[in-house]
């Protein structure tokens, strides 16, 4: 299939790794990495190790810029950039040995009107090029409308080309009255966008149909340790496996994602694909995205529940 995937605030992640990490005191990493970054870059990244054909369009400047085409380059990711003035980011996680994750993110470049009007001939010339799916995700930069995702997923949707996003915050609340195929919060970014919490399987499946009601076609809800809650038109769907200790979460939700699209059958067996995709990517350093023989083998331990009983707390999901 064919991928294409907009990042418009998109990184050189650097990842670094502890035994233990400690407020003002100096540390020696046992070990640290660098990859092209950013929720789109890692979508296209990981379908790209699947055999797709992925391109990412994202605006590019700097050091860090020229950095993260070389990045990318050897990674089978065809990149449409944008030339803009400033930087791009540069985001810095650290990784303890227990799998605790800190991370430390810039707020990237402000894109100033010539910017966002590049970026968006960018994104309506590669979907011209009539893609299986559009993926739109990520933090927006300094100066980009809350409704920058939105504008991208309605002209994908007046092509014909089915998408997804996956983002936060105001852009996400935006986002969902464009009408996305694919909408892909996770637990806070879900309960953040309806001003409640949601304790229960109950309390994400009526939230994820308050969205539905709004134009979502399905909303892929991922619940960290606790697995992923699929709901759709055929119902709802749960998926997951016994607990991981992860070397690295970065970009975890992004393969779930990829695996989502990437996935055929049934809503289990496409729900299913995308934890096992997760599950891999939690096991390997940094924001290393996994390959297929490492998604195969994370399949053989996910399991699926349709419908699970509304009154069943999230936590207790996996049990």
């Amino acid at each position: 299939m064919r991928f294409l995937t907009v990042t418009p605030n998109p990184s050189v992640d650097h990842t670094v790794e502890l035994d233990t990490l400690t407020r003002g005191e100096v540390h020696r990493a046992t070990a640290g990495s660098v990859e092209a970054g950013g929720k789109g870059v890692n979508v296209a990244r990981v379908l790209a190790r699947h055999g797709h054909e992925a391109t990412a369009v994202l605006p590019s400047g700097g050091v860090d810029g020229d950095r993260l085409e070389t990045l990318l380059a050897p990674q089978r990711v065809r990149a449409a950039t944008v030339a803009i003035a400033g930087s791009i980011r540069t985001n810095t996680t650290i990784v303890e040995r227990d799998g605790t994750t800190t991370k430390l993110n810039e707020p990237g470049p402000e894109l100033g009107p010539q910017d966002l009007d590049a970026l968006q001939r960018s994104v309506s010339d590669e979907l011209q090029r009539a893609p299986d799916w559009f993926v739109s995700s990520g933090s927006l930069p300094p100066g980009a409308p809350a409704d920058l995702h939105a504008r991208f997923v309605r002209t994908a949707r007046g092509l014909g080309v089915r998408c997804a996003v996956d983002t936060s915050g105001a852009a996400l609340a935006a986002a969902v009255d464009a009408g996305p195929d694919v909408l892909k919060p996770n637990e806070d970014e879900l309960a953040e966008l309806l001003g409640r919490e949601l304790h229960t399987v109950g309390d994400v499946v009526a939230a994820a149909g308050e969205l539905r009601s709004r134009g979502v076609g399905e909303v892929l809800v991922s619940l960290g340790g606790a697995g992923a809650l699929l709901v759709g038109a055929q119902g709802t769907v749960w998926a997951g496996g016994r607990s991981l200790v992860p070397l690295s979460t970065v970009g975890a939700g992004d393969c779930t994602l990829a695996g989502f699209l990437h996935a055929t059958g049934s809503p289990a067996q496409r729900l299913a694909t995308a934890v096992a995709w997760g599950r891999a990517a939690v096991l390997l350093p940094g924001s290393s995205v996994p390959a297929a023989p490492e998604t195969s083998a994370a399949a053989a331990a996910v399991r699926t529940l349709d419908d699970p009983h509304p009154d069943t707390l999230v936590k207790d999901l996996q049990r």
